[in-house]
């Protein structure tokens, strides 16, 4: 069972509209007796480093040290409900609340201590959760003396005020990540390590293709097995046993017969699948009349780009365990939604959600894969029926079946320029990418984009309306495509008009931050440069995502004679506002671009129909240590913008930045993602010529050649 979860932000927001955070800081965060902080929060731990940038927001308000400070994420009976960890909104929408939620309690403390030592509010300071009077050290009283580790009932008749960034102690610094011991001692627990006594493991059956019904079932085999328990109930079979080995070869034992569903579509046939299939236009942004416009450029370009399906491909494989007594079920499982699963567990078992527990132990990486959560609800499904504990632990092979992938989509871009060398015509056309990252920074007097398709951020997304298998978030849901194909467009007007990339995007710009964070990438980069040859080249692309201003540069090298592509250094600048830590910021920035390296340059699903090819890490490639590139990450200052977000805006850019980086390098223009050994060639021979570094290309050739299996990224 796969279940879909819409994380478009508009929705979000919506959704965040009916179910505020609460106002009770109590709700937030706890003082024991001994001084001790702990803090809930219904976001998650998947690397991103969250864990501890809350912590450091909590201690900056409030006024304590970082290392007093105990978190507990993910518990839906202990944490405020929370829509889920995704959408790069843990710092720059629950942050907020939480921030508040730490100062409102700072400012109840420093009331209660004014009345207990006889002092106006005005006249005391606090310090590493001691309240004092201000020159007088000798006078205090501490925090774990007014609380006394229970709920705060006093109620002030003001708000808090934030500390300016001028004042932070905690925040703005980069101290030692709170899940640095753990994680690196191989104490850390995930989903897949908890243990319960007299639990068992399952092995589930699964169809041999999306779309495939069961026709015969012969589970006989299988329960001949000693210490076997079989599940066969609707649409779930299951084997179980106290050791896991065991339960895989007597999953090994059932037969099952099935109907199977015509193989079509592949990955060269998608996309005009999803143009045929794809319902009518939504208008996403409208201004003048780009068709009388258009007649009036004196030069025109009409583009299509196309990008294919991409695995999540977490190094955790979905897993979950369940324990169902006294008509209570609770469930440890690895998923960045641990409320919206507590409610499709509570669906699925027909109990309240009340009467359902989910605990989020530490994740070995979502990427927005973790959305779903079907694993969790097996988990519960049969540990109900079987009546003692139950782990699902997806295998490699099942991770890549029931993954919500990141969907094949589609752009079709018309755009013109005036005699100025200005964009005077924008009209943009999206199939099953969404409308994130359509919204473009640049002064365009007539703009039309236009959406069609459900994907990964509409809500009510299913997996028969338009794809042949499951498709969900993927970091930068739809703005990896969006960007990509934008930002292409761009250069290949600056190439046809032959001036220099940074300098068109500067004179279509008006906003003075984008033009900012682009000068700043461009004074480390060293743009402008020139081609070096040899197979050399240079490329930039900008976005705006998640409140955050990105430019990203890109130095490639392309070997003519094998079509692969080496990045050789990238440098990415961020305007993400008040950086709470600069270190795990850089981080997702770098952990951004490499895992973009991915779908620009080797990541694509290959499939036939609803059967799933791909079912390792031998046929579908990931990026390597060897491909690793020189990576400057950049954060451009900006403390008057309150925190934005960080785990998503860098990736965006890469597979803008390295298509326009070829380009500079081979003379050719690559519209299709992953570019592909066999993509670059083709392009090359039908440009006719070796390398030359020159911008003087067909900027609208393209190339749909077939995927190659071989050595993708190469090191630089």
């Amino acid at each position: 069972m796969v279940v879909l979860v819409s994380m478009t932000p508009e929705f979000l927001l919506a959704d965040e509209g009916k179910r505020l955070y609460p106002e009770d800081f109590n709700a937030y965060l706890v003082i024991g007796e001994n001084g001790r902080v702990t803090v809930f929060s219904g976001k998650i731990e998947m690397g991103q480093g969250a864990l501890t940038s809350q912590a450091q927001m909590v201690a900056e308000e409030l006024g304590v040290q970082l290392a007093s400070i105990d978190m507990v994420l993910g518990d839906t009976d202990r944490c405020p409900w929370d829509m889920g960890t995704f959408g790069s909104l843990t710092t720059r929408m629950f942050g907020p609340a939480l921030r508040a939620a730490s100062a409102q309690a700072r400012l109840v403390l420093m009331t209660l201590a004014g009345e207990r030592l006889g002092v106006p509010l005005e006249r005391l300071v606090v310090r590493d959760g001691l309240v004092s009077v201000a020159g007088e050290p000798n006078r205090s009283v501490s925090y774990a003396e007014l609380s006394r580790g229970a709920r705060i009932t006093r109620v002030v008749d003001r708000k808090a005020v934030l500390r300016a960034a001028a004042d932070f102690n905690v925040m703005g610094t980069s101290p030692q990540r709170l899940d640095a011991l753990e994680k690196v001692t191989g104490t850390a627990r995930y989903a897949a390590d908890i243990r319960l006594p007299g639990m068992l493991y399952a092995r589930v059956l699964r169809p041999p293709m999306h779309g495939a019904a069961r026709l015969t079932l012969d589970t006989s085999a299988a329960e001949g097995l000693a210490g076997v328990t079989v599940v066969a109930r609707d649409d779930l079979v299951a084997v179980l046993h106290a050791d896991p080995e065991s339960a895989a070869k007597a999953l090994e034992l059932v037969r099952a017969t099935w109907r199977q569903s015509a193989a079509t579509p592949d990955p060269d046939t998608i996309f005009d699948h999803l143009i045929a299939k794809a319902a009518g236009f939504t208008e996403v942004a409208a201004s003048g009349d780009t068709v009388v416009a258009q007649a009036s450029a004196v030069q025109s370009f009409e583009t299509t780009f196309q990008k294919g399906y991409v695995a999540h491909a977490a190094l955790e494989t979905h897993a979950a365990l369940a324990d169902f007594r006294d008509g209570r079920m609770t469930v440890w499982a690895s998923t960045q939604t641990p409320f919206p699963a507590r409610a499709g567990i509570a669906t699925a078992l027909g109990l309240s959600e009340a009467n359902v527990r989910v605990i989020t132990p530490l994740l070995g990486g979502g990427f927005g894969g973790k959305s779903a959560f079907g694993q969790a609800v097996e988990a519960a499904r049969l540990a109900q029926i079987v009546r003692v504990p139950v782990q699902v632990a997806w295998t490699r092979a099942e991770e890549f079946f029931n993954d919500t992938f990141d969907p094949a989509a589609i752009v079709k871009i018309t755009s013109g320029v005036d005699r100025a060398g200005k964009v005077l015509a924008w009209d943009y056309r999206v199939y099953a990418a969404g409308s994130r990252g359509t919204t473009l920074s640049y002064a365009i007097p007539n703009i039309r984009i236009r959406s069609a398709g459900k994907n990964s951020d509409a809500p009510g997304a299913t997996t028969t309306d338009l794809h042949p298998f499951a498709v969900g978030p993927w970091r930068g849901p739809g703005a990896n495509m969006n960007v990509f194909a934008a930002e292409s467009q761009i250069d290949i007007m600056a190439a046809a008009l032959k001036v220099d990339p940074l300098e068109f995007r500067i004179r279509n710009l008006t906003d003075a931050r984008m033009i900012r964070v682009l000068k700043a990438a461009a004074r480390v980069f060293g743009w402008p440069t020139v081609a070096k040859g040899g197979g050399r080249g240079y490329g930039l692309a900008c976005c705006i995502d998640a409140g955050t201003y990105v430019a990203t540069m890109a130095e490639v090298k392309v070997d003519a004679a094998t079509g692969r592509i080496a990045v050789v250094r990238i440098v990415c600048a961020q305007d993400m506002g008040i950086v709470v830590n600069p270190e795990g910021a850089r981080m997702q920035i770098e952990g951004g671009l490499m895992m973009g390296l991915g779908y620009a340059l080797s990541e694509e699903l290959q499939f036939r129909g609803g059967e799933i090819l791909d079912r390792n890490f031998d046929s579908y490639e990931l990026p390597r240590f060897s491909a690793a590139p020189r990576i400057e990450a950049m954060l451009v200052p900006n403390n008057e913008l309150a925190p934005q977000g960080g785990g998503e805006p860098a990736i965006i850019t890469t597979g803008a930045v390295l298509a326009n980086a070829v380009f500079d390098a081979a003379g050719v223009r690559l519209l299709r993602l992953p570019m592909l050994p066999d993509r670059v060639l083709k392009a090359i021979a039908a440009k006719g010529s070796a390398p030359t570094g020159a911008h003087s290309a067909d900027p609208t050739h393209q190339v749909r050649a077939d995927a190659s299996r071989a050595a993708r990224i190469p090191s630089a």
